[in-house]
C-alpha cells in the first residue's frame, strides 16, 4: 500500500482528546475529501504507526473506531480498506466538493487545435491521405540502431543542451537536404514534428492584426497554428495549376500580409505541383513586399513521374524561405521528428523559443535515426516505399478508370507524387464521411480542407492510397462507390 498523508490537526480533529480519535478523525477526513477511494486499501497499522510515530495499538484502536462507524472494513489476516458504500454524510460532502469543481469558470484566452474524434488507423479501410503503411516499416532493422543508442550512448549529449536538436541528426539532415533537395545555404533545427515548427514560427513572426496568405484549399493544423498567434488568414484562389499569382499580388497590395504559406510540390490537399514559373513570380512578390514564405514540403520523398522539382528554398538568394518537412510520412507519426531549414538568424531565434517549450530533444530516438541515415537504411527504405506507393497509386487510378467506364461522373488528375488523389465525385459529398465511418471506412472530404466556409457545393474527396495494399484499397473504394451512387 502506498503512503497516505494525514492531517492530524484538521478542524474536526481538534475536538478529540485521545490520540486514537485524532487519527480516526484524520482518516475519516481523508475519505471524505476523496483522498482515498471506496474499496481502496489503507496502510497497515504497523506502517501507519511508524509514519505517525505512534503505537501500533493506538492506530488499531483508530481503525476499530472507523469500522464501528461504517467507514472502514477489516479483512481477516489481510488489511483495512475503505468500505465500498460510504456513509451518507460522505456522499453529501463529496457531492458538494464535486459541485464546486464542476462550476469553476475557466477563462481561456486562446484555443488549441481541435482533436479528431476518430483515429484513421482504427478503420479497416483507411483512406487518410498522409498515413504510411506502418506494417512495412523495418522495425527490426531500426531496433538495432536504437539498441546501439542505448548500449553506447554519448553521455554528454543526454543532459540538457542545445534545443536545436541532436548534432549528429542535424548533420545527417543537412547532408540529405544538400544532396537530395539542393538546399545548401541554410541551417537546420530538429522539431517535434512539423506542427511544432509551424507553431514556433507563428509565435515568433506573427501578432494580433497580421495576416497570413494561405491556399484556399489547405492544411487546417497549419491554419490553427497561425491563428494561435492572433493572425488572420486570407485565402488565395487556386486553379488546376496551383495558387493564382494575380490574386496573391492583389492581397499583398493591401499591406497586412506577413507570411505566405505554401505546399508547392504536392499541394495539400489537391496534389497539384506548382510549376517553376509561378514559383518564381511568387518569390519576386514576396521579395517586393518583404514577406517571408513558409514552404511545407511534407512528402517530398514520394514523387513518381520524374525527378521532383527542387524546393523554393534551394534558390533563395534573399534567405526569405522557411523550409519545413517531416519524417512522419516515411517513418510514422509517433517518431515526432520534423525539421526547419532557414537562415542562421531565424534558426537561432526558433531554437531559443523552442527552449521555452522543451529545452531538450529526445536524444535516443534522434540518435537512432541519425545512425539509420548514416548507414544508408533511411534511403534504402525510401526507395522501397516509393516503388510500393507508386504501384498502389497506379492500381487505384486503374480502379477509378474502371468506374469511369461504368458511367460514374468522377474526374481526377493522376498526381506526379504524394500519397493521395484528389477526386471530383460529380455529386455532393458533405455527408459522405459520416456515413462511411459506420461502414468501417475512413475518408476525408472537401469541407475539411476548404477555408471558404460559405461554399455549399462540395464534390471532392481526398483518396489516400499509401496506408493499404491494393486488395484492401479496392474493397474500400467499392464501399465508397456503392454508398455514394447506391450501386
Amino acid at each position: 500500500m502506498k503512503a497516505l498523508t494525514l492531517q492530524l490537526t484538521s478542524k474536526d480533529a481538534t475536538k478529540a482528546k485521545a490520540k486514537y480519535l485524532l487519527i480516526a478523525n484524520a482518516i475519516r477526513e481523508a475519505i471524505k475529501q476523496a483522498q482515498v477511494a471506496p474499496g481502496e486499501v489503507l496502510p497497515s497499522a504497523r506502517k501507519l504507526a511508524l509514519q505517525l510515530k505512534s503505537n501500533r495499538h493506538t492506530v488499531m484502536a483508530a481503525y476499530a473506531e472507523l469500522v464501528a462507524e461504517g467507514w472502514v472494513e477489516a479483512k481477516l489476516r489481510s488489511s483495512y480498506r475503505v468500505v465500498d458504500t460510504l456513509p451518507i454524510q460522505t456522499s453529501i460532502q463529496r457531492d458538494k466538493i464535486r459541485s464546486k469543481k464542476a462550476h469553476f469558470g475557466w477563462q481561456f484566452v486562446r484555443q488549441g487545435l481541435q482533436q479528431n474524434a476518430v483515429k484513421a488507423s482504427e478503420f479497416t479501410y483507411n483512406f487518410s491521405g498522409g498515413q504510411p503503411d506502418l506494417a512495412l516499416f523495418p522495425f527490426d532493422e531500426f531496433k538495432s540502431y536504437f539498441s546501439q543508442s542505448c548500449q553506447r550512448p554519448k553521455i554528454n549529449n543526454l543532459s540538457y543542451g542545445d534545443s536545436k536538436g541532436y548534432p549528429e541528426l542535424i548533420n545527417q539532415v543537412a547532408t540529405y537536404l544538400r544532396r537530395v533537395r539542393s538546399i545548401t545555404d541554410k541551417e537546420v533545427m530538429i522539431c517535434n514534428g512539423s506542427q511544432e515548427a509551424l507553431y514556433i514560427i507563428s509565435q515568433l513572426l506573427l501578432q494580433q492584426g497580421d495576416t497570413v496568405a494561405v491556399e484556399q484549399l489547405g492544411y487546417p493544423p497549419a491554419w490553427a497554428a497561425f491563428k494561435s498567434s492572433g493572425a488572420e488568414l486570407v485565402a488565395i484562389k487556386q486553379d488546376n495549376k496551383g495558387i493564382i499569382v494575380e490574386h496573391l499580388a492583389q492581397q499583398l497590395q493591401k499591406g497586412k500580409i506577413k507570411l505566405i504559406y505554401l505546399t508547392p510540390l504536392h499541394q495539400y490537399p489537391t496534389t497539384v505541383t506548382l510549376d517553376a514559373s509561378r514559383r518564381m513570380k511568387i518569390y519576386q512578390l514576396a521579395a517586393q513586399h518583404n514577406v517571408a514564405i513558409i514552404e511545407d514540403d511534407y512528402d517530398h520523398e514520394f514523387h513518381y513521374k520524374c525527378q521532383p522539382i527542387t524546393p523554393m528554398a534551394s534558390d533563395d538568394p534573399l534567405g526569405l524561405v522557411i523550409y519545413i518537412s517531416t519524417f512522419s510520412k516515411l517513418m510514422f507519426g509517433g517518431t515526432r521528428i520534423g525539421y526547419v531549414a532557414a537562415n542562421s538568424t531565424l534558426i537561432d531565434q526558433l531554437a531559443r523559443y523552442k527552449a521555452l517549450i522543451n529545452h531538450k530533444s529526445n536524444v535516443l530516438i534522434q540518435d537512432a535515426v541519425a545512425r539509420w541515415m548514416l548507414e544508408g537504411g533511411f534511403e534504402s527504405h525510401l526507395r522501397r516505399m516509393t516503388k510500393i506507393y507508386q504501384k498502389r497509386r497506379d492500381a487505384m487510378v486503374k480502379q477509378l478508370q474502371n468506374y469511369q467506364q461504368q458511367g460514374l461522373p468522377i474526374k481526377y488528375q493522376n498526381p506526379d507524387g504524394g500519397m493521395a488523389l484528389w477526386v471530383d465525385m460529380g455529386k455532393p459529398v458533405s455527408d459522405l464521411k459520416a456515413t462511411l465511418l459506420s461502414k468501417d471506412v475512413y475518408l476525408q472530404t472537401e469541407p475539411e480542407f476548404n477555408l471558404n466556409k460559405s461554399q455549399t457545393n462540395y464534390q471532392f474527396i481526398r483518396l489516400g492510397f499509401a496506408a493499404m495494399d491494393e486488395t484492401r484499397a479496392s474493397e474500400g473504394l467499392a464501399i465508397i462507390m456503392r454508398t455514394l451512387y447506391s450501386l
